[in-house]
């Protein structure tokens, strides 16, 4: 169950964190995977670890917001069966001291990315009259985080993309999902960490683990494993839904 085998998946943002765990897994389920990344040193060491395991992977360099890239990139590839949108950036601010420039970066990379490459992607799932997409939002989307304004507004937009492709695309056998993370241990917290409470890591590591009720963050692997099942032939009569993989945070706090 769940195999990849004979399946092509790209994965924008592959080179790391959230992405980078769902490369390797649909590798190991014997997917041919591209890893679509801006770092292109990051994604070209993953596709590395994943040949040294016998998988097959290959590495494109790519900047989502912009659409000729993401054109190019994604045309370039022979058969696409499978478009996981992972690639996103995160902020800290509330709608005060949210700049115009950190407003439209954020909406460039979370929002415009993902729509460059839905609008590349789809007339190939057209074509080929088949496609999965799996995009990777937020419970940002759904509840109130202090100061993750921006953050929250790209992640909802994630959600309402997700709803209205599956729903114009239905009856063209294209399946359109998201999944929506609470907080993940990536080296992107880590390094949060670091920079805003320096010598009290270890004091907000646990303080932010225990944000969520089940005590811990999840891991990467954790949200490969469901990226790895709606990605899945198992996963064929479920389209337009988003998933909640949060540790129990937004139904059991409070």
């Amino acid at each position: 169950m769940l195999s990849l085998k004979n399946k092509t998946a790209v994965i924008t943002g592959g080179g790391s964190g959230i992405g980078q765990a769902i490369a390797e897994l649909f590798a190991e389920q014997q997917a041919t995977v591209y890893i679509v990344d801006l770092n292109i040193e990051n994604a070209q060491s993953i596709v590395d670890t994943i040949k040294k395991n016998n998988g097959n992977a290959f590495a494109l360099q790519c900047d989502v917001s912009n659409q000729q890239q993401v054109k190019d990139v994604l045309t370039s590839i022979d058969t696409i069966d499978i478009l996981v949108n992972s690639a996103g950036i995160a902020h800290i601010g509330n709608a005060v001291n949210t700049t115009e420039n950190d407003f439209d970066r954020i909406y460039n990379v979370n929002i415009k990315g993902i729509y460059n490459c839905l609008h590349v992607a789809i007339p190939i799932f057209q074509q080929q009259k088949a496609g999965i997409i799996l995009n990777v939002a937020s419970i940002a989307a759904i509840v109130g985080l202090n100061d993750r304004f921006a953050y929250s507004m790209s992640k909802g937009a994630v959600q309402a993309m997700t709803l209205s492709v599956a729903k114009d695309f239905l009856h063209e056998n294209i399946r359109c999902n998201s999944i929506s993370p609470a907080r993940v241990h990536t080296p992107f917290v880590d390094g949060f960490i670091a920079k805003n409470y320096p010598g009290k890591e270890q004091e907000m590591f646990e303080k932010l683990s225990k944000s969520q009720p089940i005590g811990r963050m999840g891991t990467t692997r954790e949200i490969a494993t469901l990226a790895l099942y709606l990605c899945s032939d198992e996963a064929s009569f479920i389209t337009g839904n988003d998933y909640l993989i949060d540790g129990g945070f937004v139904k059991l706090n409070g």
